[in-house]
């Protein structure tokens, strides 16, 4: 984790990214960073305008104890459960990086300076409970530049309309299939005209379609790998792209047609396509992959730290590298069908591993939690 001192002026392909219509976020956040002012640093020296939470992250960060020590002894004397003392945290940090980037947020007219909170990941496939949970978090954050990450299964999509209908900016997150990225934006424009209906503000509204990228790779070079012919092989680490580019594509074709024109006419803004995954998993391949091979215009790309680093060192921008591969991409992945690899069964696994996989990492904070009000003389329930 870098400082302010530390941090250098060699930002210049991160600056040429800014450019080219990218947001870059952060996917990261903890209370050390917050308060050690390394968050404040990324957005001044790292072009960095936004951020990105997960359980994963929130375990990592509150599961260490480290800088929550104090919050952690109030809420034992308090005699909380487990959950709330949970909640009670993580909305704390994300409430505190929102007014660490509220400037962004006040600059950029509401397009950025977002910090995002995903709703607790075991009410993936309960409609109801999704969209009280938002509300709750919204109101806990009571942050105007703060979004509410909901997964795009099957029961996420009606919260994302309802969310979205009263008024509350989101994230969904989880994506991996482009027939389901495209069923995020119906569920978004749905949101928005219900929205219209009630008589809100639509230009208050924004979003972000999470699209996941380096897990596609990740799968599907283990089944390519498992063929092992030539052509097998060659096609190895083309499959997130190619996935990746066409998500591109169908985001312009709904935004370019006549049920979005009259949103926008009322004041509506773009849900944009964030590139999600983009840390590198195969150390064969440039660890800046998937920021270089993603630049397009009207998207973000939320980074792990040592992504943003290796961008602001090596990254290779060289303008638009989206929109003239959308062939390539389909001839991509027909030639990883053609070998036997299913689009539909690996899409389909990727969503219920990432839900399950965010499961497992709740639970882990949960249980860290526990065991520390438990240390303090609390009977956690």
């Amino acid at each position: 984790m870098i400082t302010v001192t530390e941090a250098t002026a060699t930002a210049g392909a991160l600056e040429r990214l800014s450019d080219e219509g990218v947001s870059i976020w952060l996917d990261d956040l903890s209370r050390r960073r917050i308060e050690s002012g390394n968050l404040a640093g990324l957005v001044a020296t790292r072009n960095v305008v936004g951020v990105t939470t997960n359980p994963s992250i929130f375990q990592a960060a509150i599961g260490s104890g480290a800088g929550y020590e104090e919050q952690l002894a109030d809420l034992a004397v308090r005699c909380v459960t487990v959950d709330e003392a949970v909640r009670m945290m993580t909305t704390a940090d994300v409430r505190a990086a929102a007014d660490v980037l509220r400037p962004v947020y006040e600059a950029s007219g509401g397009r950025d300076g977002r910090v995002s909170i995903k709703v607790d990941p075991r009410l993936a496939h309960d409609t109801a409970a999704t969209v009280a949970e938002a509300r709750q978090l919204a109101w806990l954050v009571d942050r105007p530049n703060m979004m509410i990450k909901i997964p795009a299964t099957k029961a996420g999509l009606p919260a994302i309309t309802e969310v979205t209908g009263a008024g509350i900016s989101v994230n969904v997150t989880l994506i991996f299939s482009l027939e389901r990225y495209r069923e995020v934006m119906d569920a978004y424009l749905a949101g928005l005209e219900r929205a219209r209906a009630a008589g809100l503000d639509l230009s208050g509204i924004h979003s972000v379609a999470s699209f996941f990228v380096s897990r596609v790779d990740s799968e599907v070079d283990k089944r390519l790998t498992l063929l092992g012919t030539d052509e097998a092989l060659a096609l190895k680490g083309r499959a997130a792209l190619a996935n990746a580019r066409l998500a591109y594509e169908a985001y312009e074709q709904v935004f370019d047609g006549a049920r979005w024109q009259a949103l926008e006419g009322a004041g509506a803004n773009r849900q944009r396509p964030l590139w999600a995954s983009t840390g590198v998993k195969d150390p064969a391949y440039k660890d800046t992959l998937y920021v270089d091979e993603l630049v397009a215009p009207g998207t973000v790309n939320t980074m792990p730290e040592a992504t943003l680093n290796a961008v602001a060192d090596h990254g290779d921008v060289r303008g638009d590298t989206v929109t003239g591969g959308y062939d390539r991409a389909r001839a991509d992945l027909a030639a990883v069908e053609r070998l036997g690899i299913a689009y539909d069964e690996v899409v389909r696994q990727l969503e219920d591993e990432g839900v399950a996989k965010f499961e497992v990492a709740w639970q882990d904070l949960l249980d860290a939690v526990t065991k520390s009000l438990n240390s303090k003389g609390v009977d956690a329930e």
